[in-house]
């Protein structure tokens, strides 16, 4: 299974990034295909769904999230993050207030791709 792709639900195209249980590497290439794949959207159209969770955090990391959050901003309508407890909530507190992004947090998948696919 890829870990960065679209993916629909009720008729909603929704890009999915899978970050759970990945080592540092992947997860830095990981969010380079991010980049491409929801940059080449049209502006406010992208449905995001992050997953989270089992993943180590570096302060490389961490900025190079921050940076991918910042430069998709034009191109998200709306994102949603699965799998975030403890130092992940942190985390994603530093990343969004320095992209200026919101993010709606869900206990499960399937409530976080119905938010997405009525949003």
């Amino acid at each position: 299974m890829e870990r960065a792709r679209f993916v629909t639900h009720k008729g909603k195209q929704i890009f999915v990034l899978d970050c759970q249980e990945i080592e540092t590497a992947e997860l830095l290439s990981l969010i380079d295909e991010c980049a491409r794949n929801v940059r080449v959207q049209p502006e406010n159209s992208v449905l995001t769904l992050t997953i989270a969770g089992g993943t180590t955090f570096d302060s490389e990391t961490v900025s190079k999230l921050k940076e991918l959050t910042k430069g998709n901003a034009p191109h998200v309508k709306a994102a949603a993050v699965v799998g975030i407890t403890g130092l992940y909530k942190v985390i994603l507190s530093a990343v969004s207030m320095f992209s200026r992004r919101r993010f709606y947090m869900f206990d499960t998948l399937e409530e976080a791709k119905d938010f997405l696919a009525n949003y």
